[in-house]
């Protein structure tokens, strides 16, 4: 395929790296293969409303260490536009596109594998800091978030240490837990509640008694935000829906808390550290991730492999069918959540 003119969108919700990638995407689109590249505000509502802006040399300039993402981000669903693919095309005509590198999550390239099987050309890169999209190990953001999370589990100890407490600190993570289970196992916690192994708080209490009788009067718990107990033995949380309709999740560590207070008599304070996992600037490895899944987006863009996603594999960044956004969640697996375990109590 020879030069071509590309969009590039990142939607859903920011995570440290997606400079790197629209950064890698144009140095080497522009500089190796000529190239010309448009950007689009704020997810898929930028390609839906036509509002974009021309991504060249200059505009990529200083923005490797940057959080967030130049071009903005939203959590906008063309598939509930009315007139949304059509809509798309004309934008696409009106710049002259030939097609899409979409960065996002599930929403984003769930979205975009659907638009793409109606004939429009995308290519995907995945990022989420929830680590759980399907067809790659590992999703740019996701390392900058463990290492807030554990940096904060790190800190906490002195305090817990200090006032003989049970720290209870919430991590986002909706249905899967691998920024729990990470923050967990390297910040040294002594807990771990995650969604996919509902909770028995007893058990939970059960395990933090044995720890203070027989080891340490302070312990550490990490909550991920979509953790439930087992029905019927604590109650479970209730949550308000947002503008998509799901359930804004956030506070199971305000009922966990008082439970473990009121069921072990130790002294419990709650931390949610919230979209702060979000922010701030990318560790190295987000950098170098996001950078190589950029510079393998551009690549298969040229070869004209539309409808395929990158994807990293042990050491390797490959591509695999678009599609497979759209298959089962990566959720922890068992035998992980089993080592974690070992150092429960």
């Amino acid at each position: 395929m020879g030069v071509v003119r590309i969009g590039i969108l990142t939607g859903g919700g920011d995570c440290p790296g997606l400079n790197a990638v629209i950064r890698a995407i144009v140095r080497k689109g522009v500089g190796v293969y000529g190239h010309s590249f448009v950007g689009f505000r704020d997810g898929w509502r930028g390609v839906l409303e036509d509002d974009a802006v021309e991504l060249d040399l200059p505009s990529v300039r200083g923005i490797l260490h940057r959080g967030g993402t130049i071009l903005g981000s939203s959590g906008t669903d063309p598939r509930r536009a009315d007139g949304g693919v059509d809509r798309i095309v004309r934008t696409l005509q009106t710049h002259g596109i030939d097609g899409l590198i979409v960065i996002g999550g599930e929403g984003t390239l769930g979205a975009g594998a659907e638009i793409a099987e109606r004939g429009v050309p995308i290519v995907g890169v995945p990022k989420t800091i929830d680590n759980d999209l399907p067809g790659t190990d590992i999703t740019v953001g996701f390392h900058t978030a463990v290492q807030v999370a554990t940096d904060a589990v790190d800190r906490l100890h002195s305090t817990a240490e200090s006032h003989d407490r049970v720290m209870v600190v919430e991590v986002m993570g909706r249905h899967s837990g691998w920024i729990a289970l990470y923050a967990a196992v390297a910040g040294g916690a002594d807990m771990l509640l995650i969604p996919e192994h509902p909770f028995d708080i007893e058990e939970v209490c059960r395990h933090l008694r044995h720890r203070h009788m027989a080891t340490s009067s302070f312990s550490i718990v990490v909550v991920a935000e979509g953790a439930m107990p087992v029905p019927g033995t604590m109650e479970e949380p209730r949550y308000e829906l947002d503008e998509n309709g799901f359930p804004r999740l956030g506070g199971i560590s305000y009922l966990v808390a008082p439970e473990i207070e009121k069921r072990t008599g130790y002294g419990c304070r709650v931390t949610v550290l919230g979209h702060v996992q979000r922010g701030g600037s990318p560790v190295a490895f987000d950098r170098v991730l996001g950078t190589r899944f950029g510079l393998a987006a551009v690549d298969l863009a040229t070869a004209g492999g539309w409808g395929r996603m990158v994807s990293r594999r042990g050491q390797d960044v490959r591509d695999v069918p678009l599609t497979e956004a759209l298959g089962p969640r990566k959720d922890v697996p068992l035998d992980l959540y089993r080592e974690a375990e070992v150092f429960f109590g």
